[in-house]
Order: structure tokens, then C-alpha cells, then sequence
């Protein structure tokens, strides 16, 4: 989503603002990054954005161990073993003895 002008806020501004800012963000879908000093500082989102964004999240997440789950199985599947004195130092964990 590409931001406007009118979308980046000083926080010092947002505060007498904080209502209307929420309103518009929820209305027209629009986020608003509030800046401190000049530098971006955080965001409103609405929160069923937010609620999508976390979703997304946790499904790319999810993604990736599948992957690494697929390409560990492969590397069994190949013979690729490593020792259990490498899982060990891969994992730091001191063996047993």
C-alpha cells in the first residue's frame, strides 16, 4: 500500500488527532504512520488488518517448516546423516558420556 502525505503524522499532532486519525483508518482503509524527531515511529492499522497481517504471518511460518521438513525428509530419504557428535555441536549441547 503506498502512503500519502496526509498519512504520515507527527505523534505530537496525533495526539489532539487520535480520533479522527482512527476514524479515517477504519473507514477508508488508509494507514497512518506516526512519526517522532522526523523518523517513523508507529503505525494505526486497522485492527482487522492487523488480525489479516498476523494471519499471514503465521501461515508463511507455517511455510517454512513444511519446507524444512520436506528437505530434511529428502536429505534421509539420500542417506544424508550427520553424527550424532555433529547434532551435538550443532545444537551446543555438550554429549553425554
Amino acid at each position: 500500500m503506498v502512503l500519502r502525505a496526509s498519512d504520515i503524522v507527527p505523534i505530537s499532532e496525533a495526539r489532539a488527532r487520535l480520533t479522527e486519525l482512527a476514524e479515517d483508518v477504519v473507514g477508508s482503509g488508509a494507514e497512518k504512520v506516526l512519526t517522532k524527531n522526523g523518523a517513523s515511529y508507529v503505525a494505526l492499522v486497522d485492527a482487522r488488518r492487523l488480525d489479516y497481517y498476523h494471519a499471514l504471518e503465521a501461515e508463511h511460518a507455517n511455510l517454512v517448516l513444511a519446507q524444512d521438513a520436506i528437505t530434511g525428509l529428502q536429505q534421509a530419504l539420500a542417506g544424508q546423516f550427520v553424527s550424532e557428535e555433529e547434532l551435538d555441536e550443532a545444537l551446543g549441547v555438550k554429549a553425554a558420556r
